[in-house]
This record gives C-alpha cells, structure tokens and sequence, in this order.
C-alpha cells in the first residue's frame, strides 16, 4: 500500500512538472535505460539519442501513466522498448549493419573494472535469443519488477518469471559449454 501511494504521488510531481523529481526520476533511470539501449542500436550516439527520444515521450505521454498504474521507470523502459524498436526497423529498411554494438568502456576506470568474466557473460549473454536476452535485460540489468516487464512485454507476470527461469538456465548451459541453446 506504502509503495503505491508513493508512486502515486510521484506521479502526480512528475505529472505537474516538478523539475526536481523529473531530475531525480532521470539520474536514478538513466543508467541502466543507456546501458539497455547501447546493447540494442548501432553506436552510443544513438543509445543517447533514443533515451533522450524516450524521455521526451514520456513527458508528452504523462497523463496516460498516472492512468496505466505503472511505475515510472516501467513507463520510461516501456517507452524506450519501442523507440529503440522504431529505430532497428529504421536501420534494417536503410540496411545499416550491424544492429548491435559491443559495448566498450570509456574510460580507464571502467577498462579496470571489465574483466576476463565480464566478457564471458556478455559473450554467452550475446548467444542468447533475442526474447530472452531483451527479457533478462529488463529483469535483472534494469531491476524492473516481474509486473512491470510483464506489461512492457505483453505477457503475464508468471510467464515472466517463467520465461526468466528458461534464459537464466541457457545462459547457465551456455556459461558453461553446454551446446543448443539458440533454440
């Protein structure tokens, strides 16, 4: 109860375009919403320039959230899915390739942190097929709750957690040589 009147509330701040929370909403979603878009479209420009199109469509779409009853990150993520669809669409019908990038870290901060292990994930993560990889992205990556992925991909809460189990145990097999799991 707690969690919806404060997301209720959040809303209805973001709602009246109270800058301080569209500020804190920004900082606490940004990271993750780049990191799902830079696996998703051709170069960090355009990772950018699809959150900031996802952003800009979340404020002129605030009045239908506050009636859809999801949390604004589940909003912001639902938004960015589609434009980052939009823009795959836009680069197979120009016929730009690749469609996916290897995200590579910027700086040496990051290059420290980025390891041998690290790279076997992303490596396995990339054998995954697309519905498990965008699912387990939203899930764990973004840390949106079953309910929210749920709604952001039309299914049910339970096959989500189901479908989550499923590409948990491929990447597992995969993580750990077993063969068959692009099926």
């Amino acid at each position: 109860m707690e969690d919806s009147v404060e997301r209720d509330g959040e809303v209805a701040r973001l709602g009246a375009g109270d800058t301080r929370s569209w500020e804190m909403l920004y900082r606490r979603v940004y990271p993750s919403m780049l990191a799902y878009a830079e696996r998703r479209v051709v170069s960090k420009e355009e990772a950018q320039d699809a959150v900031s199109e996802a952003m800009i469509r979340t404020v002129a779409g605030m009045d239908r959230l506050a009636a859809t009853g999801a949390t604004p990150e589940a909003w912001l993520f639902g938004v960015l899915r589609h434009v980052v669809l939009d823009r795959q669409r836009s680069s197979y019908r120009r016929r730009d390739l690749p469609v996916r990038r290897d995200v590579v870290p910027d700086g040496p901060l990051e290059s420290a942190v980025v390891g041998d292990e690290q790279a076997s994930v992303r490596a396995a993560f990339a054998l995954l097929p697309d519905r498990d990889r965008e699912l387990l992205e939203l899930r764990v990556v973004a840390g949106l709750s079953s309910e929210e992925v749920a709604a952001i991909l039309d299914m049910r809460p339970g096959a989500v957690r189901t479908a989550q189990a499923r590409a948990l145990d491929k990447l597992r097999a995969v993580l750990g040589g077993a063969e068959g799991v692009g099926s």
